[in-house]
């Protein structure tokens, strides 16, 4: 059985892969993204990564669809007090922006969408630069004092902000951020080594990566000459483009043959070894998508193995 991971500083205790739930209502309807969640959580999953935006982007949609499904999910199963729910505030069409009055709106709008009294782990989904970070933590603290949210984080936010998010907090102990969710993976490593990882990891914030398997690219289904069927392509596909995309993919594909095991598994592993990093989060449309990534689990790379794959992607 795999040992839970601590989120940071918090009283949280994670599975090392956070399950992604930007798919569902999208390219997964009720039914699929069920038999995923099931599939997850029967594996010992318990961190489900969601946000109030997903997936308003979709034609007919109008955000909080993922949302609707997970909270659907955890009704007919009877399982909230397993699962850690995470999602976020910003970015919904009608909930846009950072400030104390929309903070407040969009979690309510979520707490009733999840169909729960409280969320585990609440992020803010893009920094507001036009909202001091004294108003955005302190409305997040009164969610905290009030019970409807556990803990709080912050996703793509530079490494200036979330210093001054945190010298606020502890100056006038309020809440503070416990994880950060950076865009990070093998062939993306720019935005969050450096400034933003330092400061994470002297706080001892724990990192949750988004797009940890680059769009679908670290998967290695995407080769020159193939046409691969995914709402995701276009993004994936540009990393073939470079001499990282494939120097990355040259390095896993030997490793992944070595070990028998499957190419994204070991990209996932490669992160979850990172410095700071607790769970990389990826997502899975049908259930024959989760055992590569639930592998991650299982899987820990070698020092020279970690190597390899951290030269090949400079």
């Amino acid at each position: 059985m795999t040992s839970p991971r601590q989120l940071g500083t918090s009283d949280l205790h994670v599975f090392p892969l956070a399950l992604g739930g930007n798919v569902f209502g999208w390219t997964a309807d009720a039914a699929q993204s069920f038999a995923v969640l099931d599939a997850y959580a029967a594996a010992g999953g318990n961190f489900v990564d969601t946000a109030d935006l997903y997936s308003a982007w979709a034609p007919g949609n109008e955000g909080g669809e993922s949302e609707t499904v997970i909270g659907d999910w955890l009704a007919a199963r009877g399982n909230r007090d397993d699962i850690v729910v995470a999602t976020k505030v910003g970015a919904h069409p009608q909930y846009k922006g950072l400030s104390a009055t929309t903070i407040k709106a969009a979690a309510e709008a979520s707490l009733r969408r999840l169909r729960t009294d409280h969320i585990d782990l609440y992020y803010t989904h893009f920094d507001d630069p036009e909202v001091p970070v004294e108003e955005i933590i302190t409305a997040l603290d009164q969610l905290v004092k009030e019970g409807k949210v556990r803990a709080i984080a912050a996703s793509n936010l530079t490494a200036a902000r979330l210093q001054e998010s945190l010298d606020f907090s502890a100056r006038e102990g309020l809440a503070s951020y416990v994880a950060l969710q950076p865009h990070y993976n093998l062939v993306s490593r720019d935005t969050y080594e450096g400034e933003l990882q330092k400061t994470a990891e002297r706080a001892g914030l724990a990192a949750v990566p988004y797009f940890a398997l680059a769009s679908g690219f670290l998967t290695g289904k995407y080769r020159p000459g193939v046409t691969v069927d995914s709402a995701r392509a276009e993004g994936a596909q540009e990393h073939l483009e470079t001499e990282r995309g494939r120097a990355v993919l040259a390095a896993l594909d030997t490793i992944a043959q070595e070990r028998g095991a499957e190419i994204a598994t070991v990209a996932l592993a490669w992160l979850a070894a990172r410095p700071t990093v607790v769970a990389p989060i990826a997502s899975a449309r049908t259930v024959e998508q989760l055992p590569a990534l639930l592998a991650l689990a299982e899987l820990e790379l070698t020092e020279e193995e970690r190597a390899t794959l951290t030269a090949a992607s400079e």
